[in-house]
Parts: structure tokens; sequence; C-alpha cells
């Protein structure tokens, strides 16, 4: 079993930054594909931002496209979402995900792993 845990959400005022961490253990990540998803209230589960198991091939939706960067440090076991020029629509729920795999994975379903969710609020 691998159990994930978000941190660094909070309260950022609009064109802010901050960076999101998930840390994972009972499994090195570096065997998983890493997803990020977000859930605002009222609104299904979206896809953010994925990266394959090898940690060299990055795929975002289109929203946050140049915004945001996922990345990982092995040695921490630990994956990361940096967001920058942040707008009030990216005011979510943040949570990570984990599966076993190469590829990108952009749905839910595709996801094995789910940390708790860091809540992200962006004000005007």
């Amino acid at each position: 079993q691998m159990q994930l845990v978000e941190s660094g959400g909070g309260l950022v005022q609009t064109g802010g930054s901050l960076r999101l961490s998930c840390a994972a253990s009972g499994r090195t990540i570096s065997a998983y594909a890493m997803g990020w998803f977000r859930q605002a209230p009222g609104k299904e589960r979206e896809f953010v931002a994925t990266m394959y198991s090898t940690g060299d091939s990055t795929y975002y939706a289109d929203s946050v496209k140049g915004r945001f960067t996922i990345s990982r440090d092995s040695a921490k076991n630990t994956a990361y979402l940096q967001m920058s020029s942040l707008k009030p629509e990216d005011t979510a729920v943040y949570y990570c995900a984990a599966t076993y795999g190469v590829g990108w994975y952009l749905r839910p379903n595709d996801y094995n792993y789910w940390g708790q969710g860091t809540q992200v609020t962006v004000s005007v």
C-alpha cells in the first residue's frame, strides 16, 4: 500500500504562488505515475497535471499550462505542484494521486492511491 499526504495549501492573492507537496510512504514514487487533480465546490474532480513514472515527461490541463509545474524528488519520495500566476478560478481542494504504470493518466479512475487533499484559495 502507498500513503500520500498533501501539504502546502493556503490562502493566496491573485497572481501569487504556492507549492504543494505530496509525501509518499509505503512505496517509492519512482515506480509510479503521479498526478494532481482538483475539485471545486459543486464540481467534479478535474485533471491538473501528470508525470511519467520515469519523471521525464509531463502533461498539463490547458487551464494550467504555463503556470503550474509538476515535479518530484525521488530522494525525498515526494511529488510537487508548483503553482504561479494563480487565479480565483484555481480555488479548489487539490489532490495528489499515484498509479503503477509508465504513461500519462488523466482520469481519476486511472489512479489507485489518493491523498486527503489540501485547500487552495485564491482571493481577488
